[in-house]
């Protein structure tokens, strides 16, 4: 049943976004050709002939399909019952930008073929496409993305709502008890607009009637085949313990046989991440341990031209309240104005990182083992404020410039700590291999100064897994209105 509802849903996502696109395409025409905002800007005004509606609307018949196949490759069709608003909304976005591609090389075949040199009744009917003006596709473009995310949040939140009310449930049993399990029955049960309903537990150590979360134990792993065969089942989690996983190539079999949708769920999520890089080694899958995207040296390159660009902005903008901040350094307490500090950043190497000094000079014997506590009397007044307001790390952009630091990434550590921390907290080091940054994803999630270094490196993981630009941008955005202000700084 489930089945078919996500069929018959596809089926009408397809048909809306030809209408979306349909829409997009219309307006984008009134208001490139024929509005008052078209002609109220001079970079937009329309000089000689342009072509009509109609001939324009030729483009469609090739638009449509291919923006519809794209959207297939990108997995705009996917289910969405677990999907986070973030990743559909960077779905969406990659996706049209992957259609304004496609139509932007559609322009340029046809542009050069303006020339003559074939002609043929398709290139001639289609020749509006080498015509097509550039201001018309930014305009479509933002048009196609903002009324695709109305539509789909749309969508989705009224789905929830159903879901939550206790229709279109997806009807779940898990196989095997375990830490995956519990894991598993903890995140259906804490987002009941998902739409899953657990029909109970299959597990051989466990007695019948006992209980987690309100599921019970139904029986044993030899009840599977006729549960299977009653039909009713959506979905089958296998959840087993990692030292039953003897088991598992014939529950696999069972649940293959019978037709039903088979998740596995492992039980050695605290050794991999939660989304591991597979490869295929000529037919051998390899799961590695950790997936780093910023081992990848596309993205490497593109966050390092980001910081430098960023970096450089970020002086320019805060010069003044550096200079100020520094000439009041300077008139009231003796000693430098920098604070060079080690601490350990990508591949485990030391640096020199900067900061306008807070506190009166220390010997450095003590400085390295010591946090700051609660009116420590070494802060100055003015080092008190600049560490409120984490006006002390600005210098720290001189270490984005020279390669040391990063913008964004988890922030870095004095040795002495890290070979506390790396014998006390698990995949500590792990950190270690992404450059450190001024804020991160813990830093934004209020993780600074005298908190949770095990919350804090969790949070670190989180980032090192997960990062995309747009979790970049995402945390600088989160840093201006919350980061700035560190609350546990003394």
């Amino acid at each position: 049943m489930i089945k078919d509802n996500q069929k018959l849903l596809n089926q009408v996502h397809v048909i809306i976004d030809a209408v979306i696109i349909v829409i997009a395409f219309y307006l984008a025409y009134q208001i490139r050709f024929d509005s008052p905002l078209t002609y109220s800007i001079p970079s937009l005004e329309i000089v000689g002939y342009f072509y009509p509606l109609r001939i324009y609307a030729r483009i469609l018949l090739l638009l449509i399909p291919g923006y519809i196949l794209i959207y297939f490759k990108c997995n705009m069709y996917g289910p969405k019952r677990s999907r986070s608003r973030s990743v559909a909304i960077d779905t969406t976005l990659y996706s049209n930008l992957v259609g304004i591609v496609y139509f932007t090389f559609l322009m340029v075949i046809f542009k050069q073929n303006e020339s003559g040199s074939y002609s043929s009744p398709f290139l001639d009917y289609f020749k509006v496409f080498g015509e097509t003006s550039r201001w018309f596709l930014v305009i479509f473009f933002l048009l196609n993305v903002t009324l695709d995310l109305i539509f789909r949040f749309i969508l989705v939140t009224v789905l929830r709502h159903f879901r939550k009310k206790g229709y279109n449930l997806k009807h779940v049993l898990i196989v095997g008890y375990s830490r995956a399990a519990e894991r598993y029955i903890k995140r259906l049960k804490y987002n009941p607009e998902w739409g899953y309903q657990i029909h109970g537990i299959l597990d051989d150590s466990l007695s019948k009637g006992q209980e987690f979360l309100g599921v019970s134990v139904i029986g044993t792993l030899e009840d599977l085949p006729n549960l299977l065969a009653k039909n009713t089942l959506d979905e089958i989690a296998i959840t087993l313990s990692i030292n039953e996983y003897a088991k598992l190539a014939s529950i696999v079999n069972m649940c293959e046989k019978s037709g039903v949708h088979t998740k596995f769920i492992p039980d050695y999520n605290n050794i991999i991440s939660s989304r591991p890089y597979t490869e295929d080694l000529f037919g051998l899958p390899v799961i590695n341990i950790r997936n780093v995207p910023l081992s990848n040296v596309f993205n490497k390159t593109i966050k390092r031209a980001i910081d430098i660009f960023g970096a450089i902005v970020a002086l320019i903008l805060f010069s003044i309240p550096m200079i100020i901040v520094s000439i009041i350094i300077k008139t009231t307490s003796k000693g430098p104005l920098i604070f060079k500090q080690t601490r350990v950043g990508l591949h485990n190497k030391e640096f020199a990182m900067y900061k306008f000094r807070s506190m009166e000079q220390q010997p450095p014997e003590k400085e390295k083992v010591a946090w700051t506590t609660i009116n420590d009397p070494r802060v100055t007044p003015i080092g008190k404020f600049i560490r409120k307001t984490s006006i002390d790390e600005l210098p720290q952009l001189f270490n984005v410039l020279k390669g040391d630091m990063s913008l964004i990434g988890p922030r870095p550590e004095r040795p002495f700590f890290v070979e506390k921390f790396k014998e006390e907290i698990p995949r500590y080091m792990i950190k270690h291999q992404v450059r450190p940054g001024l804020t991160g994803w813990a830093q934004v999630n209020g993780y600074r100064g005298d908190t949770s270094i095990k919350l804090r490196i969790e949070h670190d993981l989180y980032y090192i897994e997960n990062w995309t630009l747009s979790l970049d941008f995402k945390i600088l955005f989160l840093t201006f209105f919350k980061g700035f202000i560190n609350k546990n700084a003394y």
